[in-house]
């Protein structure tokens, strides 16, 4: 294929695979099989391969990156990002409709729902993605461009016959409750500590250092606003309403025009009782004069516009009784609290259980069993116990067990943590959720493996560590429920191909307080064999860099535990090749111990493709500028890192002068 006819095609595949993902996406409505999209894409990807002149940063292939972002560059906003004037009664709203109808007795008002997550702006030029930054402090925000390109419904090329010279919206990011639940799940079968609700846990999504990880996080966002817009002019918001919905953009749903503040008063009363059967929160109205003349003679205060309130939802709390306090037992050992109340009702659904967390919060509040307390959703969807009302009578204050409630080990807490654990690596409450994490697909990936079947592997006593799982037959597994001749053989063969399985994932895979998935490669990048871990000291461990001393202490005591190297053993001879194979480094003088820095948009290579062809000539990557920095490489647009290098006398390779040296 020629250079011109693999042009034509990737323009052809870009608009096909937009326009499928805004289907998807945005419309809920696709019209393509998965696979379909799913071969259009590994095709567009092939070329962007084979001719890396013609990849755009516009191409729905850079949806999902998988390197360290921009490390947040400062963004100054063309347009300040303000915040609104909270109101908390109808009065209040009622009082804002006077004063408006006092200036314009005519005026109108868009009553929206206001979602409960991260507000952003995002700039298009000539119709392309180029910017998107966070709120900040209204003034100055963070340029999160690559993390929001990994979010699906936000447009790369906007969807308009003319083009635009420019085009900023402002939007809210948010998780949808069914990713957050699923993501607290996660979270807590890794003794991780969850995020409190969907807002926190968009705002930690979008401020990730990797957008990979971003990317797993399955955001979403509505546009509310048009910020500013060179070639064309707009007399209403309802009007740039319609217009950006038109553009491509998932637009803020269920919003109305009303004339007055009993119109205004239905609508929030009708938004109010919808909103526990939608998929995302919202935690109040946003009223809003629609004319935007009459907006801007109004005006605004340092913060907040004068022609816009936010009506907020008062959080709903409930009283009960305490009736007993179960403990669970985690995968790293943790002893987790949980409060048993009589049922109350709280944002729509039943509610009976709270996480207590540890034994600093139920001391902080003084909490008994047997006592009257107060819950309430936060974020309408996590249950809190809030406080205690009153005790009952002969009331004692609650203590966590001396010895783990499943195995009877002593609970140890160590230093600095506020968490109890059970020290007992057999313990079952662990090897429960520790066989769920070995086979996990981050892991060791044994398909078909999961919880039921492992509830049943237990109870039969198949297993007692995760080493069993691969003297598993098709016998044993016949003897389970809801096995068949061909499911048995598909997992002893998911199994047996999980032998292959490099060194770092195995070490993932054992479960490792604050050993994660970079942490087990960066081991192995640093040691390369098991024989070489097993021998470092804790203070080479802790040189690697992203470790720290607590890392290293744990990575250090765990694998000098009795019970981890019997585990280890095991799996050796169980057939687990436990090799890892280091990326080569080839001989580049120029490249070799040196730091880079890279900024700008690169028109010839995706900058993890130049992060990696580095590293791999033996340089180093950086994602700040400093005095230990060696060279800056500069592609179009370079912002503040450029610079940065320039007042500190660093040296500046432009992306002609960077692939000569490669």
């Amino acid at each position: 294929m020629t250079k011109e006819q693999a042009e034509k095609r990737i323009q052809e595949l870009s608009v096909l695979l937009e326009q499928y993902n805004f289907e998807y996406y945005v419309q809920d409505n696709p019209s393509v099989e998965d696979y379909v999209y799913d071969g259009l894409m590994q095709e567009l990807r092939k070329l962007e391969t084979d001719f890396p002149e013609l990849l755009s940063p516009q191409s729905p292939s850079q949806r999902v990156g998988g390197t360290a972002s921009n490390q947040f560059e400062k963004v100054s906003h063309a347009v300040q990002m303000q915040s609104l004037q909270d109101v908390f009664d109808f009065e209040q709203v009622s009082d804002f409709v006077t004063r408006c109808h006092e200036v314009f007795p005519e005026a109108e008002f868009s009553v929206e729902p206001k979602i409960d997550g991260l507000s952003v702006s995002l700039e298009y030029h000539d119709n392309q993605f180029v910017l998107g930054s966070t709120r900040g402090d209204g003034f100055t925000g963070e340029n999160v461009t690559a993390n929001l390109k990994t979010v699906r419904t936000i447009p790369l090329t906007l969807k308009l016959k003319e083009k635009l010279p420019l085009l900023e919206v402002r939007g809210e990011v948010y998780m949808p409750r069914e990713q957050f639940f699923k993501l607290v799940a996660q979270q807590e079968e890794n003794d991780e500590q969850p995020f409190k609700n969907p807002r926190n846990a968009a705002a930690g999504s979008l401020r990730q250092k990797y957008s990979e990880i971003t990317a797993k996080r399955k955001l979403d966002i509505f546009v509310f606003n048009l910020q500013r817009c060179e070639g064309k002019e707009f007399a209403s918001h309802s009007e740039t309403l319609e217009f950006l919905k038109d553009a491509g953009f998932h637009m803020i749903p269920g919003w109305k025009l009303c004339r007055d503040f009993e119109e205004i008063k239905n609508a929030i009363e009708a938004i109010g009782n919808s909103r526990q059967n939608l998929p995302y929160d919202i935690d109040g109205v946003v009223i809003k004069i629609n004319n935007l003349e009459q907006r801007t003679l109004f005006g605004a205060t340092s913060k907040t516009p004068k022609w816009a309130i936010a009506y907020k939802f008062p959080p709903e709390e409930k009283e009960t009784t305490l009736r007993e306090i179960e403990v669970n037992v985690g995968r790293t050992g943790a002893l987790t609290p949980v409060a048993v109340f009589d049922t109350i009702t709280l944002a729509g659904t039943s509610v009976s259980r709270a996480v207590l967390h540890n034994q600093d919060f139920i001391t902080e509040k003084n909490i008994c069993i047997g006592d009257r307390i107060i819950v309430r959703k936060a974020g309408d969807i996590i249950p809190e116990v809030l406080r205690s009302v009153s005790h009952a009578e002969q009331a004692v204050p609650y203590k966590l067990p001396e010895c783990c409630p499943v195995c009877g080990a002593k609970a140890v807490r160590d230093e600095g943590e506020s968490v109890l654990r059970c020290p007992n690596i057999s313990c079952p409450a662990q090897l429960h959720k520790q066989l769920v994490h070995f086979a996990s697909r981050d892991a060791m990936n044994i398909d078909g493996l999961g919880t039921a079947i492992i509830n049943q592997l237990l109870e039969q006593k198949l297993v007692s560590d995760p080493a069993d799982l691969y003297a598993l037959t098709v016998e044993q597994l016949l003897t389970l429920e809801g096995f068949q001749k061909k499911s048995a053989e598909n997992l002893v063969n998911a199994a047996a191909k999980s032998k292959t399985a490099p060194l770092d994932r195995v070490i993932f895979a054992l479960g490792i307080r604050n050993i994660g998935q970079k942490a087990a490669k960066l081991l192995c990048d640093r040691f390369l064999t098991l024989d070489a871990l097993e021998q470092a000291e804790k203070s080479e461990i802790s040189e690697i860099e992203g470790f720290g001393e607590i890392m290293a202490e744990n990575f250090y005591t765990a694998l000098h535990d009795k019970s981890v190297q019997n585990l280890l053993a095991k799996l050796k001879a169980a057939g687990l090749t436990l090799q890892y194979q280091k990326q080569e480094v080839s001989k580049n003088t120029f490249f070799s111990g040196k730091t880079f820095v890279l900024t700008g948009t690169l028109s010839q290579m995706k900058r993890n493709e130049a992060k990696q062809r580095i590293e791999a000539a033996g340089g180093k990557v950086s994602g700040s500028v400093s005095k230990k920095t060696d060279y800056v490489i500069a592609g179009e647009d370079a912002g503040s890192k450029l610079t940065k290098a320039q007042d500190l006398g660093i040296s500046i390779l432009s992306e002609a002068e960077f692939i000569e040296k490669l």
